[in-house]
């Protein structure tokens, strides 16, 4: 039986439009970076669940449907420690925080299935004295070219006291982005759903949207960029960079919403966003935790530029 990726699910309700679709068909428009291959592997391993029982992928899904996926690692995908270098933010016997370095995966996934953020932290995991070894719970996720901190459990205790925080908002995030343009200060408070064509994106949209909502304060900024800090409140797939995009200052470097001619005049390498600061009172101590990731040197180039001028 292959592992399941204790903090990797998703569920969501089928819409009318939706209604009389295959259950494979389904679950490939709603997680297009997933093969179709991949979802059958799913259906046989029992990680989906329609109304709490698992169906065949020729099945037809009714409205108003809850289909649960459990994503699972596939045999050749099996989640193997790697020696690789972490910057450690924080550690105690709960809990690990890390400086995860653009460029870095946070999942083992298919087309990916090792070098990742999760492979390093199990064999840094393995190797603390202890009588058992612990398999870490990574409980958040950055994008592939978002650097900054990232929060795993050490603990099964930890992990699902830690989840708990994340779904009721007591975990604190703040980002630090380089937008093209200066953005409106202030709430953002815009719906995100998945595009409705092209499906590896994120759109606004209050018809099927997932309450989204940003704070944002502009830090610095001349005629064509700005340094800004964005503290999100809901934790959407995509969000600061939607967000942003909605008000027409996306963040530089950014490929799928940004400004191509704005990335190329600036030569950036990844989208400019670094998640900064986190704080949270400690799930099983009770201590306030603040942790503080350092701003990347790509990022502090275009910091310094805005200072000087």
């Amino acid at each position: 039986m292959a592992a399941i990726q204790e903090d990797l699910s998703s569920s969501f309700i089928v819409s009318k439009d939706e209604a009389n679709l295959r259950l494979d068909k389904l679950l490939s428009s709603h997680f297009p970076e997933h093969s179709r291959t991949y979802f059958q592997f799913l259906l046989n391993q029992g990680g989906v669940l329609v109304n709490g029982l698992p169906l065949k992928k020729k099945e037809k899904i009714n409205e108003g449907s809850l289909v649960e996926v459990y994503f699972i690692l596939t045999p050749e995908m099996t989640l193997e420690p790697q020696e690789i270098s972490l910057e450690i933010l924080y550690e105690d016997e709960h809990l690990i925080a890390i400086n995860k370095p653009a460029g870095m995966v946070v999942h083992p996934a298919p087309g990916h299935p090792k070098d990742t953020f999760a492979n390093a932290l199990l064999f840094h995991c393995r190797m603390l004295p202890g009588k058992e070894p612990l398999r870490p719970g990574i409980v958040h996720r950055l994008d592939k070219d978002t650097s900054g901190g990232l929060l795993a459990a050490k603990t099964l205790q930890c992990h699902g006291k830690l989840i708990e925080l994340f779904s009721q908002r007591k975990i604190e995030k703040h980002y630090l982005a380089i937008c093209v343009g200066t953005p409106t200060e202030g709430l953002i408070d815009a719906p995100i759903r998945r595009h409705p064509i092209e499906r590896k994106k994120m759109c606004i949209g209050s018809e099927r949207g997932k309450e989204a909502k940003t704070l944002c304060r502009v830090l610095k900024k001349n005629a064509q960029l700005s340094y800004v800090e964005a503290q999100i409140l809901t934790g959407r797939t995509h969000q600061i960079r939607v967000h942003l995009k909605s008000l027409g200052t996306p963040v530089l470097g950014d490929t799928i919403y940004g400004s191509s001619s704005a990335n190329l005049r600036f030569k950036t390498r990844r989208q400019l966003l670094h998640a900064h600061r986190t704080s949270f009172i400690h799930p099983i101590t009770g201590a306030p935790i603040l942790i503080e990731a350092p701003i990347p040197e790509d990022l502090n180039r275009f910091i310094l530029q805005l200072e000087e001028l």
